[in-house]
């Protein structure tokens, strides 16, 4: 599969949105939240729509896990939220799977496409500073996936996705581990030189750069601990896993999901420098990390994947 065929029909909303884009460092990035450094560009939505796919085959064709179907049976309304939308390729889906739901995409930019379906509208909010701009009680299914490092308190953003959220109502958590693993150890467990090294330095520096923006790192691992610390969800439920990185695997499904985790990775790699820049790292410096980063990326000497952290509850009745 060639990143240069997907998205290729993408088109952004609006005669003119400049005012939602500004260039840092050579990439288009938003205007809404300026510590938020990864681009908002054409690159972004292919990696957007990528990730996307993968999670598709994760879950065997499916846009989700869990009761999804009763909780949108009990709903009135049936209203459905997605955090961090991206290009907007789950909104869509969901919204054809669903024709009888009024879905919502939020994200910081407007990057998805203009031919949407009729129960499906795209809005414009910054999750990290402003409530969401949503009566209390309003949805029946929230989802928000691969949004933590836009998020520097994530237990109040919880907090927010309860109050959205009409009692009885599911939301759905995803979020990648941002340590990488290799030969089925963590990079953690690795002595300091060892392992892919390039690889395991660059997701030390993003993890770096990440904190020193307040973005708490661990929280893909304490989904569960945060949900829990609301004590507004029952049965949460945990279905981690391994996702492969490349082409390493021998089954056929998991061959996929690597080369789809392996495209992602490759568009996501560059679209880090403006970020290390702007968090004080020379020019020369970024570039050598994200090369060494490809060159282990391209010519792994150990079998790389990432954990994939997905947590789904119920909203207690009461």
């Amino acid at each position: 599969m060639s990143t240069d065929l997907l998205a290729a029909d993408v088109s952004y909303l609006g005669d003119d949105d400049s005012e939602f884009f500004r260039t840092v460092h050579g990439r288009s990035l938003n205007t809404l939240n300026s510590r938020y450094m990864l681009p908002a560009d054409r690159d972004e939505v292919k990696r957007s729509e990528l990730h996307h796919r993968l999670l598709q085959f994760v879950f065997e064709g499916r846009n989700y896990i869990g009761p999804v179907k009763e909780a949108l049976q009990f709903g009135q309304q049936r209203r459905i939220l997605d955090l961090g939308t991206g290009g907007g390729f789950w909104a869509i889906d969901m919204a054809d799977n669903f024709p009888r739901a009024e879905v919502i995409g939020i994200d910081l930019a407007p990057i998805q496409p203009r031919t949407v379906p009729p129960n499906c509208t795209f809005e414009l909010c910054d999750l990290d500073q402003w409530s969401i701009p949503y009566p209390d009680n309003h949805f029946d299914f929230i989802h928000a996936r691969s949004i933590h490092t836009g998020i520097r308190d994530y237990p109040r953003f919880l907090e927010e996705i309860n109050r959205l959220l009409r009692p009885g109502g599911l939301v759905l958590l995803i979020e990648p581990s941002l340590v990488p693993i290799a030969d089925g150890k963590p990079a953690t467990e690795y002595p300091n030189g060892t392992g892919l090294h390039g690889w395991f330095t660059l997701w030390e520096t993003y993890r770096a750069c990440l904190k020193t923006q307040g973005i708490d790192t661990t929280v893909p691992q304490r989904l569960v601990e945060l949900l829990a610390a609301t004590d507004a969800f029952e049965k949460i439920t945990v279905q981690d896993g391994n996702i492969p990185v490349g082409f390493w695997p021998s089954d056929p499904h998991s061959l996929t999901v690597g080369q789809l985790q392996w495209m992602d990775y490759e568009l996501f790699l560059p679209a880090l420098k403006p970020f290390f820049l702007s968090s004080g790292i020379p020019e020369a410096k970024a570039e050598r990390i994200i090369a060494d980063a490809q060159r282990d990326l391209y010519y792994p000497s150990f079998s790389p994947s990432t954990q994939l952290h997905i947590v789904y509850a119920s909203k207690y009745l009461y």
